[in-house]
């Protein structure tokens, strides 16, 4: 058991080591950023959020039909196993289109129209499907860099929208179906739905506009990131959870 549970350990190491390292690195992403450090940023700081709001029907449309087959859908920590502890049961579905800039081939087949919108975004990293069940916590945690911006599209959010939330540091959001939110997931940050439906959001990350100084150190930054266990491990996971289903 113990060479079998070894590159296990390993694997975690890096990865913890990892993110405290970018988390110390922050510091340098609020200082060389060109758009506000805030917990919530202005739709203003991209020109490209009107082609997602004008848009979001068909985006709607194709998360719908996916949605007739919910058990297709795997649950976040299926696919990354590092989300153990934010996503539990089958309580918070993500379905994949791209990962860290690598397409998902089979899923964006299944969703060319939501595909094509996102592969017109600029600096584009990682595009899903996120889908929380009635009655689930996520409960407050970080990402790992200030190096991206988190982007939620509203597609299906309850009636009751006072229960539906995100809290970004002292910031609480609720989402508005074919609106964006952009936000800062370095910080911590919470997600509750208290109501008795679904609440869905097409997730994306995108770069995070910077300075000469910080574009470079950045591009760095995501050379080693995409190359980490961090990201070949989910994208081993989709591929194995698409040859099954």
């Amino acid at each position: 058991m113990q060479p079998a549970s070894r590159p296990a350990f390993y694997r975690r190491l890096l990865i913890k080591t990892g993110k405290k390292f970018l988390r110390w690195n922050n510091y340098f992403q609020t200082k060389h950023s060109l758009i506000a450090t805030t917990p919530k940023i202005d739709n203003s700081a991209f020109d490209w959020v009107y082609l997602l709001e004008n848009n979001w029907r068909e985006i709607r449309g194709e998360l719908d039909i996916l949605l007739k087959k919910p058990q297709n859908i795997p649950s976040f920590h299926e696919i990354s196993p590092d989300q153990q502890r934010i996503s539990k049961g089958d309580n918070w579905k993500t379905f994949g289109l791209y990962i860290y800039g690598n397409r998902i081939e089979a899923n964006c087949a299944l969703c060319p129209k939501t595909a094509a919108l996102i592969s017109a975004i600029p600096h584009m990293r990682t595009a899903m499907f996120s889908i929380l069940q009635p009655r689930y916590h996520i409960v407050p945690h970080k990402g790992p860099t200030r190096a991206m911006v988190r982007v939620h599209l509203g597609l299906i959010v309850p009636e009751e929208r006072d229960k539906v939330w995100i809290r970004v540091a002292d910031q609480k959001m609720h989402w508005e179906e074919g609106k964006v939110i952009l936000f800062d997931d370095s910080l911590e940050h919470e997600v509750r739905n208290d109501s008795d439906e679904w609440r869905a959001v097409l997730f994306l990350d995108v770069d995070r506009p910077m300075d000469k100084t910080g574009t470079l150190v950045n591009k760095l930054l995501f050379s080693l990131i995409k190359a980490s266990p961090y990201i070949k491990q989910p994208l081993k996971n989709i591929s194995a959870w698409n040859r099954k289903y």
